[in-house]
């Protein structure tokens, strides 16, 4: 079963059970992927990797507009937010642990033979695909991770 299909199922499952809350999450995410499948010059099918962007996407738009309501005093906001950025994440991959992901970054920097900051894109680019094999991750934790590993957060 796609991510799409099971987006739609628990959609159908949610509006049976009148589960509000999850309902309109659901509608959210859907309509974002198919909005998605319609920008460009084409309407297209994604793929499943493509629809799973689009819910990461999504999670980080609501973890982002958490902060800014927190930030602005509306707690009941914020926590609706985080909400929903919990229930789409239960669609996307575990996200892999700091312990595999520094595994991975020191593979990375072995195979590749790197040992200054300048070799840093070919590391990521290695580090990038071994770890969208385990799971989920963020190339932003994942850079600062190889820039570490490579000397890089003294030269800061």
């Amino acid at each position: 079963m796609t991510t799409l299909e099971r987006l739609t199922t628990d959609l159908t499952a949610s509006m049976k059970a009148r589960d509000a809350f999850r309902t309109n999450t659901l509608r959210q995410a859907i309509a974002a992927v198919r909005a998605a499948e319609k920008a460009g010059t084409e309407a297209r099918e994604l793929s499943d990797d493509e629809v799973r962007s689009v819910l990461a996407a999504e999670v980080k738009k609501r973890r982002d507009t958490a902060q800014i309501y927190a930030g602005a005093g509306a707690g009941e906001r914020a926590q609706t937010e985080t909400s929903e950025a919990d229930l789409l994440e239960t669609y996307l991959p575990a996200v892999v642990s700091d312990r595999d992901l520094d595994a991975v970054v020191a593979g990375a920097i072995e195979s590749t033979g790197a040992s200054t900051m300048k070799d840093m894109g070919t590391v990521m680019k290695v580090a990038t695909a071994a770890a969208s094999e385990l799971g989920r991750v963020d190339g932003k934790v994942l850079s600062q991770r190889v820039r570490q590993a490579l000397g890089g957060a003294a030269a800061r």
